[in-house]
């Protein structure tokens, strides 16, 4: 349903800021809001790099990884909004570059954050989408009624959006993308911002969806999300795919040992060469005030690391450990947590 080849994104370097001269008054333009995270390279900053994908019909597939990952980056291009520098991207049989007409009228899209427009009410808001993608008036009402029915917001249906919960207007937003019943729904970290209950129904919404034959490729930065729901998994980090299997598969990659963080005050250069030694760890690195052990010996190997990081002039501020998962493959491939 969808395949990457070698997909390639760079970014423009944002402007340096030019100094002001003695004398003058000459001030330097104003910063972008936004800039783009990723790998510096030459001419730019690599969102993605040669990133290399398959998504099967039929599948829930995830993308996983931290922000400034490349997910949305990845979402953008499969979806039309951004055009990537190389690489080719297929999705339902149509390439994003050269026929990205077709292209939208197969997919449907759920933005990260609910957008839809506050000027018309819930059930204008289908119709008004329906007409954009040619669907008559009638089947377009009978489509939005259904699926407002099927997300249990029916009584809402003349409500104003902004009488509508986060949880409602994201269910709205997952209704609106698949009024003209598209091959496959694109979802940007849909849950982003919901309290437990909301992000747990709508978990349950997108398993419904998922167990009518959709074809769903969904980011998130939550490991259980990405544990629960997703058939396959694709780990990216700037811009790289480091794994892609079946969230059991993945979890078998996971290093056998427990991880044991340590956050510390002090040398730390110095902790983690005395930490190395302590017997029963069999790695040991570091990130800022961020000492990561891996032990076989799980919670006993605590007090031999408590001394050596003191023998090393730091003091342990935080202990926490975390066994074989997702979020310790996760660590173990690209040397920082999820978040």
């Amino acid at each position: 349903m969808i395949e990457t080849r070698a997909l390639r994104k760079v970014y423009p370097a944002p402007p340096h800021r030019r100094a002001i001269p003695r004398g003058g008054a000459q001030f330097a333009p104003p910063a972008p809001r936004h800039t783009p995270v990723g790998t510096r390279v030459s001419g730019g900053i690599a969102a993605l790099d040669s990133l290399d994908l398959s998504v099967r019909q039929g599948e829930f597939f995830g993308l996983l990884g931290p922000n400034g990952a490349g997910k949305t980056t990845t979402i953008g291009i499969l979806t039309t909004r951004i055009r990537a520098t190389s690489g080719d991207a297929i999705v339902a049989g149509a390439n994003v570059r050269t026929e990205d007409v077709a292209v939208r009228r197969r997919i449907g899209v759920v933005p990260q954050r609910p957008n839809p427009d506050r000027g018309l009410n819930v059930i204008e808001n289908l119709l008004f989408h329906g007409a954009y993608f040619g669907l008559s008036s009638g089947l377009a009402e009978r489509r939005a009624m259904a699926l407002l029915d099927q997300f249990d917001i029916t009584d809402k249906a003349h409500a104003k959006v902004d009488d509508l919960s986060g949880g409602q207007q994201q269910r709205l937003m997952i209704a609106r993308a698949l009024l003209h019943e598209p091959n496959v729904i694109f979802l940007d970290e849909p849950t982003v911002g919901l309290d437990p209950q909301a992000r747990h129904t709508l978990w349950d919404l997108l398993r419904q969806l998922h167990a009518d034959g959709r074809t769903i490729v969904m980011t998130t930065h939550y490991m259980e999300e990405a544990d629960e729901l997703c058939d396959r998994l694709a780990i990216i980090d700037h811009g790289k795919l480091l794994a892609c299997d079946t969230p059991a598969k993945l979890k078998a990659q996971a290093p056998g040992q427990t991880l044991i963080d340590l956050t510390l005050s002090g040398d730390i250069a110095a902790a983690v060469e005395w930490c190395r030694a302590v017997p029963g760890v069999t790695a040991v690195d570091a990130t800022g005030v961020a000492l990561r052990a891996y032990s076989e010996r799980g919670s006993e190997a605590i007090p031999a690391l408590i001394h050596a990081c003191e023998d090393a002039g730091c003091r342990v501020e935080n202990i926490n450990l975390s066994k074989p998962s997702l979020e310790t493959l996760f660590i173990s491939l690209t040397g920082r947590k999820l978040d």
